[in-house]
């Protein structure tokens, strides 16, 4: 202002005469007059009207501008904040992902006949003397000056979810600590089994982790009291962050709210500050990987779920020096299928990308340690502590959560000490985001550190989730083949899948909840089912009677069927090889015990045909049924003497 203050002294009597202070005060000082566009002018621009130079040009403007309506374009509403003296400086705001500031709109916002419609000006001096013809025109109503209706909006994009059948119902499940895999609903009489919930191994009961928090909490008080720059940050979360480090053999580890919040975090920050980034996406990728993608404003490209070849290509089409991050999981949760890890990898190194790897249906589940599927790649090496030149130590960033094996709640990243602390730096979702409760954070490392030392709890969810797999393959039910630890049971329709649902809650006590759109897609809804090592024969035997009777009741497909039709989704697909677990019985501990039982139910078939021989044509049952539920036996029983 003070360089054009010099310029204008020589040509401008009165700017001779002022100072740069003066005319500051009276651009800013209370409006004092009306405005001919209908708002209200300051002392400067009351004197600025009364210079013959100022007063042509200011009235070229306000004919430009002004309208009988307002103000129609948002370059008009701009262009009067500047007279006003509220000049916007070129700085960019805190939360924009691009370093300009948001540029005004040069055409309007509406045209022709939807010429938007604002409201009644308070009334002035200028308007009382206005016509009465006027008034009238601007007050007459008309297809577009009634006012929007929410409620309506509201109603109809919720009648649509009604419509269509995939509307959320949410049941009251309360889960009992000392009951485990039990809960209560609304009321505590009424008992039910859950069967779908994400606490893969119980740890939300866990005593140590219990104690900790109980603890915790005593000392600490219930909050943190504020984000991790304003009083939030404390030696919990130090703590918390240094186990995740070493749990990942990562330099460095940081802690969101949730790993939702973690995602969209990271991808939005990285993806908005590298220059030109493109990011590639799995199809199948969580939702909150794909809000961090659109949130970045980066370039997406999506590659076909779990296609190494399709991702090659798209790869390949990108110059090598454009930033590049390709985000995937290692187990896609409502499928069960496992990421192709060290293939990315290999195809990262190759095309210059950095790998952004969703562990979250993993960590606590797969490898010696629990840190994931990266981990358990590479068993053998990382049970010997060597995880230099593994496949997770190629991961450029893990992401992880402690809300589900960990039994918590939050998420977090783990990677570089330069990328974690770019994001610290950097992301919006971390930095203005009250830190988890000290209690929380304390259990959580906890739970982390039983797990890193402790493999019973995998072991036995491993069984259990095979011994449930087999009873249902047994009586046809049409399980979506995966190695994972997730059963998901192929329905195809979101209202009977609700039925399904609704029926097994009511009519059985059993808790499982259907999947529907958007989480899966249309025609693939589904029963989504997650045992736990609390998960034994009785509850699991109560589960696959009830599933086999609603089947039958509802005439839902079974696999059977689904193959007649040629397959779908894994599901009877023709001469498909059975996947196999991507836990080895070697891994579990269990290999030498199952040879045993299997030799010993050799020699108990052979004893017993030549005792009773077969009837002719018929074949030998299978020597392998009812393998995993002696194994069951044998792990608990093991259990028991050790407690």
């Amino acid at each position: 202002m003070d360089s054009v203050l010099r310029q204008s002294k020589a040509m401008c009597p009165f700017m001779r005469n002022a100072t740069a202070a003066g005319l500051r005060a009276m651009s800013t000082a209370t409006p004092t007059a009306v405005s001919p566009c209908g708002g209200t002018m300051s002392k400067l621009q009351v004197l600025a009207r009364r210079c013959p130079v100022m007063g042509k040009a200011m009235a070229i403007q306000t004919a430009r501008i002004g309208q009988a309506t307002g103000f129609g374009t948002v370059a008009a509403k701009a262009s009067m904040s500047t007279l006003s003296g509220h000049v916007k400086t070129g700085k960019a705001k805190l939360h924009t992902s691009r370093s300009q500031e948001a540029q005004a709109v040069e055409t309007p916002v509406f045209s022709g006949r939807e010429k938007a419609q604002l409201p009644p000006r308070l009334p002035t001096k200028q308007h009382v003397s206005a016509s009465p013809a006027t008034a009238t025109r601007s007050g007459a109503p008309d297809s577009h000056s009634a006012k929007f209706d929410y409620e309506g909006f509201y109603n109809r994009e919720l009648e649509k979810k009604h419509k269509d059948k995939s509307y959320r119902y949410f049941n009251n499940i309360n889960r009992l600590a000392k009951e485990f895999p039990r809960a209560h609903m609304a009321s505590k009489e009424e008992k039910v089994t859950v069967w779908c919930a994400n606490d893969y191994l119980g740890m939300g009961r866990n005593p140590y982790v219990l104690k900790a928090m109980h603890e915790t909490l005593d000392e600490y008080g219930a909050g943190a009291g504020g984000t991790r720059n304003i009083s939030g940050h404390n030696k919990h979360a130090v703590e918390l962050e240094q186990t995740i480090a070493k749990l990942h053999a990562k330099e460095a580890a940081l802690v969101f709210s949730s790993c939702y919040v973690a995602n969209d975090a990271t991808l939005a920050t990285l993806g908005s500050k590298m220059p030109d980034c493109v990011i590639l996406s799995d199809s199948l990728n969580h939702a909150s990987m794909i809000q961090g993608i659109r949130h970045s404003g980066a370039k997406k490209i999506i590659f076909k779920h779990n296609d190494v070849q399709d991702l090659e290509g798209k790869l390949a089409s990108l110059p090598l020096h454009v930033p590049k991050i390709i985000a995937f999981e290692s187990v896609y949760s409502m499928c069960g299928s496992i990421g192709p890890i060290e293939e990315i990898c290999d195809l990262a190194e190759k095309y210059g990308a950095i790998t952004f790897l969703d562990e979250v249906h993993a960590v606590g589940m797969y490898g010696p340690h629990g840190a994931g599927v990266a981990e358990h790649l590479d068993y053998e090496a990382h049970a010997a502590g060597r995880p230099r030149g593994t496949i997770m130590d190629r991961i450029d960033i893990i992401t992880g959560t402690l809300g589900k094996a960990y039994g918590c709640v939050g998420g977090y990243i783990a990677g570089s000490a330069k990328l974690v602390d770019t994001v610290r730096s950097l992301a919006p979702g971390f930095i203005f985001t009250t830190s988890l409760p000290p209690a929380v954070m304390a259990g959580a490392r906890t739970a982390i550190e039983y797990q890193m030392e402790y493999q019973g709890d995998r072991r036995l969810q491993q069984l259990h989730t095979r011994a449930v797999k087999e009873a249902l393959q047994e009586r046809d039910i049409p399980v979506i083949p995966n190695p994972s630890h997730i059963i998901p049971i192929l329905v195809g329709n979101a209202e009977i899948a609700k039925q399904a649902s609704d029926k097994l809650l009511q009519d059985y006590g059993i808790y499982v909840q259907s999947i529907n759109y958007p989480t899966v897609p249309v025609g693939q809804e589904r029963l989504r089912i997650t045992p736990t090592p609390g998960h034994t024969k009785k509850y699991r035997d109560e589960l696959v009677n009830a599933i086999e009777s609603i089947w039958t009741e509802l005439g839902i497909k079974r696999t059977s069927e689904w193959a007649a039709e040629g397959g779908f989704i894994g599901v009877g697909a023709p001469d498909a090889a059975p996947d196999e677990p991507l836990w080895t019985d070697e891994q579990l501990g269990i290999a030498e015990a199952a040879r045993m039982l299997l030799q010993a139910a050799e020699a108990e078939q052979q004893q017993q045909q030549q005792q009773q021989p077969p009837p002719k044509g018929s074949s030998p049952g299978p020597l392998t049924g009812g393998l995993t539920e002696r194994l069951l036996e044998r792990e608990m029983k093991g259990l028991q003497q050790s407690a």
